[in-house]
């Protein structure tokens, strides 16, 4: 069970409660959960029987309690208590079966996986000036929420020629209406066709992209250095290292399975080098929610910075390749299917921003 897997299930049980006449109060429209503090108790906590309190006139751990019968039962949870004033905490399912199931996910969506309906109701207008950085965070902007199930349209004050190859396809073009939310990121200072000759969309997008819009975006030729100083150049080195593994693999005639290893403290092959990245792909679907939301597609960029980091850093310590005349053993098969899905991921992140992930650099 993913963050947003949990996520929803807090959601339905709150539903399931108030169907019930057990609770009386509004549900929310989304149940946020953490993962648990240092020194806390499971893997995860959330405050949502602190938020219906007041409006269900009931002590918040007598909400709780509700709450938690109807969810412990569910698939992937192992654990649910009430702690401090009333605030649930989650203890999934063993790590193992965590790590499988989110593996599983990766696989069957593909570069789809994180997407979803959770905005499928909202109907959004956004409006943004003949300016190459909004048209660009109005693009990513769109994207986003359209993976998660809303609806968009995008105008803009006027056409500019450069933007079809910067991916930028505005919806209509005029002057903002009452209804538009204004897109109004730190400008540029180039124009689009300054960055294309210099840069290349995808370095221009992402250089566009990868800070806040509240903070100028640095445009400088370090965007095209192929080493380790470019983020962009090492999120996309990480995607086709990842695709280059599997093409070895094949050549030694075997393919990934998550399954495939035995789980011990010694066997486990992801534990604990590969935990940190593990962590990153299952809150990766909430991730990009938040990034929705918020409009902010400068999260989903460090999201995948986050990600190819942790794919090297277990890597490093656990290659999926056998060495010199070692045969490929299931650790090795394990190991691949989840540098496979640390490459999904960083597909599928690098295409909602628009920019292209190569299998070769």
């Amino acid at each position: 069970m993913t963050p947003a897997d949990l996520s929803s299930t807090v959601l339905h049980a709150v539903r399931r409660a108030v169907d019930e006449n057990a609770l009386r109060a509004p549900v929310p429209a989304r149940v946020r959960v953490e993962r648990t503090r240092p020194g806390g108790t499971g893997d995860y906590a959330c405050a949502v029987a602190l938020q219906l309190a007041g409006p269900a006139g009931l002590p918040a751990r007598e909400v709780a309690r509700i709450l938690r019968e109807r969810v412990a039962a569910e698939p992937g949870i192992g654990r649910v208590e009430i702690t401090g004033p009333g605030f649930l905490s989650f203890t999934l399912d063993a790590p193992a079966d965590r790590d499988r199931a989110v593996l599983d996910a990766v696989r069957e969506r593909g570069s789809a996986y994180g997407h979803g309906d959770a905005l499928r109701n909202e109907e959004l207008r956004f409006h943004h000036a003949r300016e190459v950085r909004a048209a660009v965070t109005a693009d990513a902007v769109r994207r986003l929420l359209t993976a998660q199930g809303a609806r968009v349209r995008v105008g803009c004050e006027g056409e500019a020629e450069e933007w079809g190859r910067l991916g930028v396809s505005p919806d209509a073009y005029g002057p903002v209406a009452p209804e538009d939310t204004v897109i109004r990121p730190v400008p540029a200072g180039a124009s689009a066709g300054e960055l294309l000759e210099r840069l290349g969309a995808d370095a221009a997008r992402w250089g566009l992209l990868r800070p806040a819009a509240h903070d100028r975006a640095p445009l400088g030729d370090g965007l095209l250095v192929q080493g380790e100083a470019n983020p962009l150049f090492r999120v996309r080195y990480a995607h086709a290292r990842t695709r280059a593994l599997t093409r070895g693999a094949a050549a030694l005639g075997f393919t990934s399975a998550p399954e495939a290893a035995p789980y011990g403290p010694e066997t486990a092959p992801y534990e604990p080098p590969a935990r940190p990245l593990l962590d990153l792909l299952a809150d990766h679907p909430g991730v990009l929610l938040t990034a929705a939301r918020h409009r902010a597609p400068d999260r989903v960029a460090r999201q995948l910075e986050a990600v190819a980091h942790a794919f090297f850093d277990f890597h490093d310590c656990c290659p999926p390749l056998p060495s010199g005349d070692e045969k490929p053993s299931a650790a090795h098969r394990s190991r691949l299917a989840l540098a496979e899905a640390a490459g999904t991921v960083l597909a599928g992140g690098l295409s909602l921003l628009g920019i292209s992930a190569p299998a070769h650099l």
